[in-house]
């Protein structure tokens, strides 16, 4: 298992690094927040967590994007959602589950504020904002698992490749990206030679360019029409979501 890297206290208020539930916090409140946090940078490809596993650390991420792999028989794997700098990963634990539910893996490298566990929940239990927010960030994310199953289950391929790139795109908010063809595979929870065909369908129809897992996303609108209806509410819950939850 690839674990990320210390960097130490940070020494300074973690909304400064970017994740925005952090920074939706009252001042007073992650002021004193901040003293039980590390950085540590992760790297693509670094796994944060194992199905069955102990949680040690609760991670919020800063600039890095973490993918969950929903994980069958210790092999097959399917993305039931990400984390991104608008969330949490590992929150659960305050709920009582101190084993982990998905594969966590880094797919974009950066940064990311950690605490431990038995800090998380002791400041869980104390603070009703950290509370107000994990509770809502939590209901989106789940939304948005459930919709991607769904789209697992009864869409095509090509449409479901589409609809993962633009939710990429908009999670990086860059047109370009590296996503090879193992990690799409894993993603998609088909074989490489799918993502392979697939890929090359929207290539064809110049909507997207793809060598050596470099990503670039020619044309949006183009590739939204071949993305089943699935990218248009994962990105409505999603929007609708984060907006309830920072207020």
């Amino acid at each position: 298992m690839n674990l990320p890297r210390e960097a130490g206290r940070s020494g300074v208020s973690p909304s400064a690094a970017g994740n925005r539930l952090l920074a939706s916090l009252p001042e007073s409140d992650l002021h004193h927040l901040a003293a039980l946090f590390d950085t540590v940078t992760v790297d693509v490809g670094d796994v944060l967590y194992e199905p069955g596993h102990p949680i040690a650390h609760v991670y919020f991420p800063d600039d890095c994007l973490i993918s969950l792999l929903a994980v069958a028989e210790g092999r097959m794997t399917l993305e039931v959602g990400s984390v991104g700098r608008e969330g949490v990963l590992g929150a659960s634990v305050a709920l009582g589950h101190e084993l982990a539910q998905v594969r966590a893996v880094v797919q974009r490298s950066g940064s990311a504020s950690r605490m431990s566990r038995d800090d998380f929940c002791a400041e869980f239990a104390q603070l009703d904002s950290l509370q107000r927010l994990l509770y809502r960030y939590t209901d989106t994310l789940l939304a948005q698992a459930i919709q991607i199953a769904v789209c697992s289950r009864f869409h095509v391929l090509e449409a479901r490749l589409a609809r993962s790139l633009l939710i990429t795109r908009d999670r990086l908010q860059s047109e370009k990206f590296h996503l090879t063809h193992e990690f799409l595979a894993h993603t998609l929870g088909v074989r490489r030679v799918g993502v392979t065909k697939a890929a090359s369908a929207l290539q064809q129809q110049k909507l997207i360019t793809y060598s050596r897992g470099n990503i670039e996303i020619l044309d949006s609108a183009g590739l939204e029409a071949v993305s089943c209806r699935c990218y248009e509410l994962v990105k409505d819950v999603g929007a609708i979501g984060m907006a309830n939850v920072f207020i």
